[in-house]
């Protein structure tokens, strides 16, 4: 029950009810609601200043966290990069270097991304920096692992070339030397058995008995299987591929046919002394890119460093050769 004033008439000597105004009522509770607004609006804004709410506090912590993330995650694409950097320097200074590839520049390495802003939709929050930051190393880490990919892609290709080519080279002494009587003559000026004139003689001459097995000293292609060239009699030509040619010659008897695949070691025919020789022998040729080369220097397959030097040494004596 609200309460009721009165007012003292001091001319009448009696009191008189005070009656409140409807107007003045109004007024005055507008007024008390506009100060209640008032502080409840300073109140809650102070709060939200220095007291922080359970979602407030939830979402810093979630914050925190992800930045904890992001420099945990940058710290890793760190680690990464300086793992990358090791395989890139053997790459560079090992791999391509021994398959004979130019090294690939740093530049190319680490080239940046051009044309438009990659990054924009990173822009704008409070961590942006951070975030724009951990993804360019990323995207740069990601660009490097694709050019050092590429790069052993064309190594692997490289190195089973190389594998190939190991093999072609004609590498080994094409008669074992259990079956050797002697190195009869070497690659150089020898004096020719029929006509005893000094004249060059393109490849070595193996003394061994009719009959002894004859091996491909590479792998290749049976080019000709024949007794259709002058001098050679019944001989064989194998493609090693890469330029390289080997030759044999005066055979008794042939075990390959024309177009035929062989490997190193492959038995292809036997010693004989067919076409202009005069004993059972064979004679070896090996040619690069058209030209008859030395053929002792290209016995490192199957030959031990001593066998060399005494092969080396009975090829360099200018004595007669047997075709």
């Amino acid at each position: 029950m609200s309460k009721v004033k009165y007012h003292y008439d001091s001319e009448t000597l009696s009191y008189r009810k005070i009656e409140r105004k409807r107007g003045k009522t109004v007024k005055y509770g507008f007024i008390f609601l506009l100060a209640a607004a008032i502080f409840g609006f300073l109140f809650v804004f102070l709060a939200s200043q220095y007291v922080e709410s359970p979602r407030e506090r939830a979402l810093k912590h979630e914050l925190s966290n992800l930045q904890l993330q992001y420099e945990l995650i940058n710290k890793r694409v760190e680690n990464a990069f300086l793992a990358l950097e090791s395989v890139e320097e053997r790459d560079n200074s090992i791999y391509r270097l021994y398959f004979e590839a130019n090294p690939i520049p740093e530049e190319q390495r680490r080239a940046g991304f051009g044309g438009v802003n990659r990054y924009k939709k990173y822009e704008g929050y409070d961590n942006s920096k951070l975030i724009i930051e951990s993804n360019k190393r990323i995207d740069k880490l990601q660009k490097a692992i694709v050019v050092q990919s590429r790069s052993l892609d064309e190594i692997a290709v490289l190195a089973a070339d190389k594998e190939k080519f190991l093999s072609a080279i004609p590498a080994i002494q094409p008669v074992r030397n259990r079956d050797l009587k002697y190195m009869a003559s070497g690659y150089g000026y020898r004096t020719d058995p029929f006509t005893k004139v000094r004249k060059f003689h393109f490849g070595m001459d193996f003394t061994a008995p009719r009959g002894t097995p004859i091996y491909a000293s590479g792998d290749g292609v049976i080019l000709r299987a024949d007794s259709n060239s002058s001098g050679y009699g019944k001989h064989i030509r194998i493609d090693h591929g890469y330029g390289y040619i080997s030759l044999y010659a005066h055979m008794y008897e042939y075990k390959v046919r024309a177009n035929q695949t062989v490997k190193r070691g492959d038995l292809i025919g036997f010693v004989g002394s067919t076409g202009r020789s005069e004993a059972p022998h064979l004679h070896y040729e090996v040619w690069k890119d058209g030209d008859r080369i030395n053929p002792i220097n290209f016995y490192y397959g199957n030959l031990s460093a001593e066998e060399y030097a005494r092969l080396l040494e009975k090829a360099s004596l200018e004595n007669q050769s047997l075709d």
